[in-house]
């Protein structure tokens, strides 16, 4: 910020120092007629001793001795303000440094004493942010642990359990042996795909770096609808696209924001069964590509909303392995997307649920997006 050169520091030690001298001056102008005139009439008697200083010294050597003395006296006491207002400065930045972060500096002045305060008042509050945001952290790393732990045991404690009962040979025939064998492997199937939710979570979540290149987002839903025929056909959910006849750029990995569809449309096919229904739409508006993957059924409740891209939340409070996911996918989909400078939302009533995903257009659909808005 431009402070105005009267207001610096270094003029107001310019203005304090004529000041001083100036005053220094006059006082001892003063008292240097008065000495005159002392000096020359019959009244100098009364102080001996300052006759003998002026014969000694001489006028001029004793009046700017003076001179000096009320310069001094004068700076201080002028300069007094300043001197208490930089201490008081020091005096805050101890109680700083000794982790009392809610103290605040008094920014008093234009000069750089009040930007240095006002300065130290910023530091002190982003220092704050920071290690609250450093607490959060750890206690986020805590409950990670912790959740992971509770979601990891449930069906490692199942595998260990069958196999147990095979390694004994507890089983009654090759029918009870195989299926055994067969709930072991699901399991274990479950917790790889647990382990892989993971390891993307903590990757997304350290900001990785992307590989971008221009992605063509309605080829990608189409293809992306295409591969999940399958499991629309299992679930018997409809998959409706809505798709503009013309591309939509985006500059993004393609690898990374795939994942994020894909674990939309699972979501959506996973709670949207009763609505037997999916709808998938691409549009681009206000220079944002935007894709929209909504289901229908029971609405969420509108407390929940803001819960649904927290780690480990899972819509159904019995966090069932058969029906809950890991509770990784929404919150891995927010981290690729704002990743690539885009939000994810999601919104639920009348029986509808949808999540909006935008993403900055790329390249020559920006342009076209720009030149359609001024045209309007």
């Amino acid at each position: 910020m431009s402070r105005k050169p009267w207001k610096s520091l270094r003029f107001k030690m310019l203005y304090l120092f004529g000041l001083s001298v100036l005053a220094s001056f006059f006082t001892t102008g003063l008292l240097y007629l008065a000495a005159i005139a002392a000096y020359s009439s019959d009244m100098f008697y009364l102080s001996p001793l300052l006759r003998e200083v002026f014969d000694k010294f001489g006028l001029l050597t004793t009046y700017i001795t003076v001179s000096l003395v009320f310069f001094f006296i004068y700076f201080f006491a002028l300069s007094r303000s300043t001197i208490r207002y930089l201490m008081r400065i020091s005096q805050g930045i101890e109680r700083i440094a000794g982790g009392d972060f809610d103290s605040r500096l008094p920014v008093r002045g234009g000069d750089e004493l009040g930007a240095l305060a006002e300065n130290i008042n910023k530091m002190t509050a982003q220092l704050k942010l920071s290690i609250e945001e450093e607490r959060r952290t750890e206690r986020t790393k805590a409950e990670l642990v912790t959740n992971v732990s509770h979601d990891l045991r449930t069906p490692l404690t199942s595998i260990v359990g069958y196999l147990g009962l095979i390694e004994e040979d507890r089983y009654r025939d090759e029918v009870e042996l195989r299926h055994y064998v067969q709930i072991a492997y699901e399991k274990s199937t479950r917790l790889k795909s647990m382990i892989d939710d993971l390891f993307e979570y903590t990757r997304t979540s350290g900001g990785i770096g992307l590989r971008l290149s221009p992605i063509n987002l309605v080829e990608m839903i189409g293809q992306l609808a295409a591969q999940f025929r399958l499991q629309f056909e299992q679930a018997e959910v409809k998959c409706r696209l809505t798709l503009p006849d013309h591309s939509i750029l985006v500059d993004a990995d393609g690898d990374k924001l795939v994942r994020v569809f894909e674990n939309l449309v699972v979501n959506a096919i996973q709670y949207g069964k009763e609505g037997r229904q999916i709808d998938i739409a691409v549009w681009s508006e206000r220079g944002q590509a935007v894709v929209e993957i909504a289901n229908y059924g029971e609405p969420l409740p509108a407390s929940v909303i803001p819960l649904l891209f927290e780690r480990f939340y899972r819509g159904e409070q019995s966090r069932s392995r058969n029906t809950g996911g890991s509770g990784l996918g929404l919150a891995i989909a927010k981290n690729i997307v704002e990743l690539h400078h885009g939000q994810i939302s999601a919104a639920s009533a009348e029986g509808k649920t949808s999540f909006k995903v935008e993403l900055p257009l790329g390249g020559k659909d920006l342009l076209d997006n720009h030149r359609d808005a001024g045209k309007h």
